[in-house]
């Protein structure tokens, strides 16, 4: 089992969620985050102070599968959200983690089965 998170542009949510039900993953978790990556804003000084470049929006999708579905996850991702359209730099990232146990509360099952 495999926990894979994805950092994604706002604009992208729609069709990465698409391309996971085409590739027939619809478990997954949404939240909205800010952060920056590697291309920050020039530092500013306002009023002899320097000032914190400002974070960027994203969108964070948390999807636990089993180890047969990793790459379709992935790969369903990666389709949806490459799309450079007016250049614009910092698609995101995918970050895949080992799942050391799921439970799913309702029936108590657990492992390969709760996903």
């Amino acid at each position: 089992m495999k926990l894979i998170v994805a950092i994604i542009r706002e604009n992208q949510l729609d069709q990465v969620r698409e391309s996971l039900f085409e590739a027939d993953i619809k478990r997954i978790t949404v939240s909205r985050v800010s952060g920056h990556g590697r291309l920050q804003a020039d530092e500013e000084i306002y009023r002899g102070k320097k000032m914190i470049p400002n974070l960027t929006p994203g969108i964070r999708l948390e999807i636990a599968v089993n180890d047969e579905f990793v790459e379709t996850t992935i790969n369903a991702i990666m389709d949806a959200a490459e799309s450079n359209e007016d250049g614009l730099v910092g698609g995101g990232k995918i970050f895949v983690t080992p799942l050391e146990r799921c439970i799913r509360i309702r029936t108590k099952e657990e492992g390969s089965e709760a996903i």
